[in-house]
């Protein structure tokens, strides 16, 4: 799909606690056409539509995991996920992930994945989350401008992180520090971050 500018497209980000029979058919589509572009999840391989079906109605079930879909005029093109530490972690409980973003290639270039982020970062701060952790392998090259882009800071790589076409692929590890809507700044509730 090319980004004509006399079209206005309609752009939606939903978080979802369920996923109706045709949603979940757009999103396994989207999904494999990530997958075969290169991208998403850290699959190398189409899935079939079973074990898509699978994955995210169990995504569904896990109550530390939030699924936001990407709509491209009405249709789902796209997703990430949130996780936060379970309730035993006390210690990591100010920060989440962010995992398994993607839009699919023929939805790209609307800014739908820019709008998809920011939508998880909105939710992350009325959740009072103040850290967004990530990683992504290091030939996700747009992935990498993306998040950049947004303020994601790069603090380490991992050189074994991934293997992909017979190769072991470095990946990249960033946060982004969030600011939730009341009460104490990030920087006063987080303190000095070590190792800046």
């Amino acid at each position: 799909m090319k980004s004509d500018p006399s079209v206005v497209h309609q752009l939606a980000i939903d978080r979802v606690d369920n996923l109706d029979p045709r949603d979940l058919a757009g999103l396994c589509e989207a999904t494999n056409a990530a997958i075969v572009e290169g991208g998403g999840f850290g699959w190398l391989e189409a899935q079939s539509r079973t074990a898509l079906e699978r994955h995210f109605r169990g995504v569904l079930l896990v109550p530390e995991r939030e699924l936001f879909i990407a709509r491209l005029d009405g249709e789902v093109v796209g997703s990430a996920q949130m996780v936060r530490p379970p309730r035993n972690n006390e210690a990591q409980g100010f920060s989440a992930t962010l995992t398994h973003a993607f839009i699919a290639p023929y939805a790209r270039g609307f800014g739908l994945a820019r709008l998809l982020i920011r939508k998880i970062e909105e939710r992350a701060a009325g959740q009072g989350i103040r850290v967004l952790n990530l990683d992504v392998r290091a030939t996700q090259t747009t992935a990498i401008s993306l998040f950049e882009g947004l303020g994601y800071i790069r603090w380490g790589t991992h050189p074994a992180y991934a293997r992909a076409n017979g190769e072991t692929v470095a990946g990249y590890h960033y946060y982004r520090i969030i600011e939730v809507p009341h009460g104490r700044s990030s920087a006063e509730a987080l303190g000095e971050i070590k190792g800046n």
